[in-house]
Parts: C-alpha cells; sequence; structure tokens
C-alpha cells in the first residue's frame, strides 16, 4: 500500500499538479508546440543547418546526432516494449491527455531522452548554443508531463539515459569533448 511520502505516490501526484496545469488553453497550446517541436522537426532542422553551415565540424555534428539518435530510437522502443507502463492519462485519475501520444506506452520519455542526447552532442561541437539547447530541452521534458504524455519518473529516467548515451557516443568519437 502507497503511502503519501512514497516515490509512485509523489510521482503520480506530481503528474496530476502538472496536467491540471496544462489544462489552460495558453498553456496546452504553448507545451504542445515545444512537444511537436521535440517529435523531431528541430533536430531534423538542427542537423541540416550544422551540415549546411557549419563546414567539415557540423557535417560531423550532424552525422553524429544522427547515428545518436538512431541509438537512442531502438533504446526507448526496447525499454517501451519490455516495461510496459501504461500513461498516466489510462491509468492515473484526474490525468488528461492535452495531445495525442506517439505511441502506446509511457517508459521512458523518447522526446526527452532525444532532447537531452542530442543536445549533448550538439552542445559538444557547439557550446555557444546552450543558451537555445538547454532551455529547449528543459521545455521538452516539463511538456511531457504537463500534456498528460509522462509521469515525472519517466522523464527523469529518460534525461538519465539521455545523458549516459550521449556521453558514451562523445567518449567514442575522437577528439569531440564532452561539454563542461
Amino acid at each position: 500500500m502507497a503511502t503519501s511520502l512514497s516515490l509512485p505516490g509523489f510521482d503520480r501526484r506530481l503528474c496530476v499538479a502538472a496536467n491540471r496545469w496544462g489544462a489552460r488553453r495558453a498553456v496546452a497550446a504553448f507545451f504542445g508546440a515545444i512537444s511537436r517541436l521535440g517529435d523531431g522537426a528541430f533536430w531534423y532542422a538542427l542537423m541540416l543547418v550544422f551540415a549546411a553551415l557549419g563546414g567539415g565540424r557540423g557535417v560531423q555534428a550532424a552525422l553524429h546526432m544522427l547515428a545518436t539518435g538512431t541509438v537512442a530510437l531502438a533504446l526507448y522502443r526496447g525499454l517501451k516494449r519490455w516495461t510496459r507502463r501504461p500513461r498516466p492519462f489510462r491509468a492515473c485519475d484526474g490525468v488528461v491527455a492535452h495531445a495525442p501520444p506517439l505511441d502506446e506506452f509511457s517508459f521512458p520519455s523518447g522526446h526527452t531522452l532525444h532532447a537531452v542526447s542530442f543536445s549533448l552532442v550538439a552542445l559538444a561541437y557547439f557550446p555557444a548554443l546552450a543558451v537555445l539547447l538547454l532551455p529547449f530541452t528543459a521545455l521538452i521534458a516539463a511538456s511531457r508531463v504537463v500534456l498528460g504524455l509522462h509521469y515525472p519518473s519517466d522523464v527523469l529516467a529518460a534525461a538519465g539515459i539521455g545523458v549516459a548515451l550521449g556521453s558514451l557516443s562523445l567518449w567514442i568519437v575522437p577528439g569531440v569533448a564532452l561539454p563542461a
């Protein structure tokens, strides 16, 4: 039996509170737009800009992001099939989906995993983009909870996996330093 101090209870309460905040039309529209960009459009556009305008380093960054994203996709799809955690709007009273989910299961947040790993890789090549990428990545993570599509624990775990994946990919590729 879950107590009020249990992690699952806290996770659900935080999810419900964030989702209620997302019931405001302007908030749902804002986070819906952020989430939509996090579907891939922003990241693919960034890779194209890197490849087109960044010279050899930009092409390397784009290819590095593409490879990292491919591994992230396989990783999060496998974890979702393995854990089969229902989305909060399906399993938690008081949570409403303010946007349609891209797949059936909740854990981990693919949007967050990709955003974190892509940001780490991009910042290793172009650190000046931190002022754009760090807030955008945080907003993507928050959007998933506000929209009722993920529990906070889904997002936190995905962020940790994204850090591990992005860091590992930077360690594997010679000559690219981890962002400070």
